[in-house]
């Protein structure tokens, strides 16, 4: 087994020395004291929810904005790709970015600022080059927000409080979307279309005032980026060919790839068949089908961040990835509404246990070499790579074979995964 670590684990603390609830190292002699880090956390907190009601602005409401505005459907794809492709090949630069750069929280608030520029450009102009502008804006700034995030998180609490902390990241960040869907929906119908993208940009302005109450002071640099602290003078960093090498990694990565070629692709699989079996109920249902596992995605994040420690991170993914050959096993039978409604509940698990896990897992495999948010971009550049060929091999199933042959395909894919991951991948957690 390739190892990626070039020093002992931050677990190999001396017997005389502590470590405090956030995981913070202490002295012996010294109580911890958690005022310092305390403030942090509460203002990250309230920037998971502002930048995922932010990022909401980007979502399935510009396909509506534009086919408001006239556009045809060609061109409208052609933005939402334009968006897909500037996240897809700024994930590696971004990730390379935020291990190097010490001012973690510069990179995330220039983010925000990038994305409130990017939905104030779609709110105010419509012409080609403006929307082209602000796609390319949107895809590149999600690059460095989202593992911008992660790598505070890792630097304010350390390894060991990181799974709880990411399970309140990932609760919040659903609260906030939920919340700004509603928020964006009560506007459409009460307001112009436009006037959406207005109001969501307002959001930037207290992303930005909640990311500077985050303490720079607080944000441990070594453990943000995956590196051992126990030599604060000197940042080891292995070379970057080492992330290549871990088979655990590249088991993981692979995994998660074929999840997002199954996934990806379900919910419009299942729009089609409510299109042709409910007529105009087929949008009710398939926003309840969006809405309630986000709902699912609140109540059960802070417990998957709680049981990634007494569990490990191994059943909970076998878990997460299970559901879905199950889902699109049962769409594939059935295309009752209530039972589909039903049934997508699972997704909320696979997107709390995925949203918790996937940068645990990431720094369970990268600590101590200071590539952490490298592997974040390795990581989702394969994501993203699975997400947009999904729709297309999915489709192209389902129009040489039926729609019943798409749900069997996207099940075929979705037991791969499983089965790689239930012989391939080890528990990560020490």
């Amino acid at each position: 087994m390739s190892e990626l670590r070039t020093r002992p684990s931050d677990n190999a603390f001396p017997p005389t020395a502590g470590v405090s609830r956030e995981g913070r190292f202490f002295p012996q002699g010294q109580s911890p004291d958690p005022s310092p880090v305390a403030p942090s956390l509460y203002a990250l907190d309230w920037l998971n929810f502002f930048v995922a009601a932010l990022l909401m602005g980007f979502g399935p409401f510009v396909g509506l904005y534009l086919a408001d505005r006239g556009w045809v459907p060609a061109n409208v794809g052609l933005i939402l790709t334009v968006s897909g492709l500037a996240g897809l090949l700024t994930q590696i630069p971004a990730g390379e970015l935020i291990d190097v750069v010490r001012a973690k929280r510069v990179l995330v608030g220039a983010g925000i600022a990038a994305i409130t520029l990017g939905i104030l450009l779609l709110g105010l102009r419509q012409d080609f080059f403006s929307v082209f502008a602000a796609a390319v804006i949107q895809g590149m700034a999600s690059s460095v927000i989202g593992p911008g995030i992660a790598a505070i998180s890792l630097g304010l609490v350390g390894h060991r409080a990181l799974a709880r902390r990411l399970g309140r990241n990932q609760c919040l960040a659903s609260v906030g979307g939920l919340t700004a869907a509603g928020m964006m929906g009560l506007a459409g119908y009460l307001l112009p279309i436009r006037d959406i993208f207005l109001l969501t940009a307002a959001l930037g302005l207290p992303a930005l005032l909640v990311l500077a109450r985050i303490r720079a002071s607080d944000i441990h640099f070594a453990r943000s980026c995956g590196a051992s602290d126990l030599h604060p003078t000197e940042l080891q960093r292995v070379g970057r060919s080492a992330l290549l090498k871990d088979h655990r990694l590249a088991t993981f990565a692979g995994c998660l790839f074929l999840f997002q070629l199954a996934n990806a692709s379900l919910l419009p699989l299942v729009a089609q068949s409510l299109a042709r079996t409910e007529g105009s109920w087929s949008s009710l249902i398939l926003s309840g089908i969006i809405v309630v596992p986000q709902i699912i995605v609140v109540l059960l994040a802070p417990w998957v961040g709680r049981t990634a420690e007494t569990w490990g991170r191994r059943p909970l993914l076998l878990i997460g990835l299970g559901v879905l050959p199950i889902r699109s096993a049962f769409f594939a039978m059935t295309a009752d509404p209530a039972p589909l409604v039903a049934v997508q509940m699972l997704d909320g698990l696979t997107g709390a246990t995925l949203g918790v896990l996937t940068p645990l897992v990431i720094a369970d495999l990268t600590k101590g070499t200071g590539r952490f948010n490298l592997a974040q971009g390795l990581v989702g550049t394969l994501s993203v790579i699975g997400a947009a060929l999904s729709t297309a091999v999915t489709g192209f199933v389902a129009a040489s074979y039926g729609q019943m042959a798409g749900f069997w395909a996207v099940t075929a894919v979705g037991l791969l995964a499983v089965a790689i991951l239930w012989i391939f991948m080890p528990e990560t957690k020490e």
